[in-house]
């Protein structure tokens, strides 16, 4: 039966938020530098600026500012690309599906060409191309996505190391302290922008769909594009990642904090999920006012971690020769490596200095979970998540459970059913969905013609929808 599917066309118009930054510190550090700009500007000074030889301006107007967004400038990308959307007036079961022209912004994290951007920049994006500060053009792969918090991972091949942007924190933003953001707004590249923070913690409803949390908002100019690019504060630190735009006001601009966005980023570089290795470390990122240490809160039995002795309380420092700070960091550090390498840990445990050891191992059933989502990703479409039954019994429905749909991709066999977000996954063929084995029974069953459709049904609201799903390939 038809019914509607309409995409994020908020996020489409979305953004860049962007603002001239520093904390209480370095404001009053901006200040001072200001005053003594102005006293040397009245003495004459024409000094040559490191930063750029050839320009015959006076030191004073390369600012310790223009100095930290010009040496940021290497770490930021520009994305363009053309994407499948569902048209708005397009119906349950059709294909009313059209091309248009997508863009944003990203942000390089690890030299090897890990870049954090919105997931919306790349959603259906089946040719993401990357263009970068030296005029250099890439492209890209979708690594890993988290819909619910518009974020993904893409990464760029290079032919050397790649220059990781320095991040900052959010714990500790202040209403109205300056900041900036730069970005490939309207597909003018390397916009930069300033303005401060307008406040903080903001909840943002931008669809039906998509609602974000904990937002940083910002009286930054914000023009489609910016998503996914910085915000700086006035030390060039991102403190967060641009999202969203409130449409139709001025000044009212929002953006990812960056220890949430990089919370979210640790989740989507797991080795568990990119190369079913394990670590067995469980931990969190801790925030105080001068620095960030990563504190471990359990070990999983028979673990790598639980094999190096690593206990509950304990801060990892470091990992072979990378600083930890953050969770992001100890996937990072790991990630790449042989299942035979010895890595030596660095760990404080009550105040003392502690070497040890960690050998990874396979992923034990984990692994398999995630390299099955991915399946069904790749075949049709879908990003499912179990529900407990707390949560079905909601539905007042007849069926005995099912999985939750969290993503639809705009060019697969779901999204042509008009199956989307928000959906629940009842049943496919004969057979009943209620975890993601059952749908793995239904890709692996010889009597299933993967020549034609294949029956399914979805709860929306108070409604049964039902239509024919085709598989994308044949799966082994």
């Amino acid at each position: 039966m038809p019914v509607n599917n309409p995409r994020l066309n908020q996020l489409d118009r979305q953004l860049s938020a962007s603002v001239a930054g520093q904390r209480t510190a370095n404001r009053r550090r901006w200040l001072q530098g200001f005053s003594v700009a102005c006293a040397a500007a009245v003495l004459g000074s024409s000094a040559l600026s490191p930063l750029a030889p050839n320009i015959q301006a006076s030191e004073n107007r390369f600012t310790p500012l223009v100095r930290a967004i010009e040496a940021a400038k290497p770490s930021v990308v520009n994305i363009h690309g053309r994407k499948t959307v569902r048209a708005e007036n397009a119906s349950f079961g059709s294909d009313g599906m059209k091309q248009v022209n997508g863009m944003g912004t990203g942000i390089v994290f690890d030299p090897r060409g890990y870049i954090l951007t919105n997931y919306h920049v790349v959603e259906g994006v089946s040719n993401i191309q990357v263009s970068m500060h030296n005029d250099r053009q890439a492209v890209a792969k979708l690594i890993a996505h988290d819909p619910k918090t518009d974020l993904a991972v893409i990464k760029i091949e290079s032919d050397g190391p790649l220059k990781a942007v320095q991040f900052g924190t959010s714990c500790d933003l202040l209403t109205a302290e300056p900041v900036v953001a730069m970005g490939n707004a309207y597909g003018y590249e390397y916009t930069v922008t300033q303005g401060i923070i307008s406040a903080l913690h903001r909840t943002v409803q931008v669809s039906d769909e998509q609602k974000y949390q904990d937002l940083i908002q910002t009286d930054a100019s914000i023009n489609p594009g910016n998503s996914g690019g910085p915000l700086f504060n006035v030390d060039g630190d991102v403190i967060g990642i641009n999202v969203a735009v409130r449409v139709g006001a001025q000044g009212i601009g929002f953006a990812i904090p960056i220890d949430e966005a990089l919370d979210v980023a640790a989740r989507l570089m797991s080795i568990e999920r990119l190369e079913q290795q394990s670590h067995g470390i469980v931990g969190k990122t801790k925030c105080e006012p001068t620095q960030r240490t990563f504190v471990v809160s359990s070990v999983r039995r028979d673990s790598p971690g639980e094999v190096a002795a690593l206990q509950a309380g304990d801060v990892i420092t470091a990992i072979g020769e990378r600083k930890i700070e953050r969770a992001l960091d100890i996937e990072l550090a790991l990630l790449g490596r042989k299942r035979t390498e010895d890595l030596p840990i660095e760990v404080l445990r009550s105040g003392n200095r502690l070497t040890t050891n960690i050998v990874l191992a396979p992923a034990n059933g984990r692994g398999g979970k995630v390299a099955l989502a991915d399946r069904v990703w790749e075949n049709l479409g879908l990003r499912l998540a179990p529900m407990d039954d707390t949560e079905f019994k909601t539905l007042n429905s007849r069926y005995r459970g099912g999985l939750a749909v969290q993503a639809v991709r705009p060019d697969s066999p779901a999204s042509a059913q008009g199956i989307r977000r928000g959906d629940v996954l009842v049943g496919m063929h004969v057979w009943e969905t209620v975890s993601l084995d059952n749908v793995s029974y239904v890709l692996d069953r010889e009597d299933v013609n993967r020549q034609e459709p294949v029956l399914f049904y979805i709860l929306r609201g108070s409604d049964t929808l039902y239509g024919h799903l085709r598989f994308a390939e044949r799966t082994r």
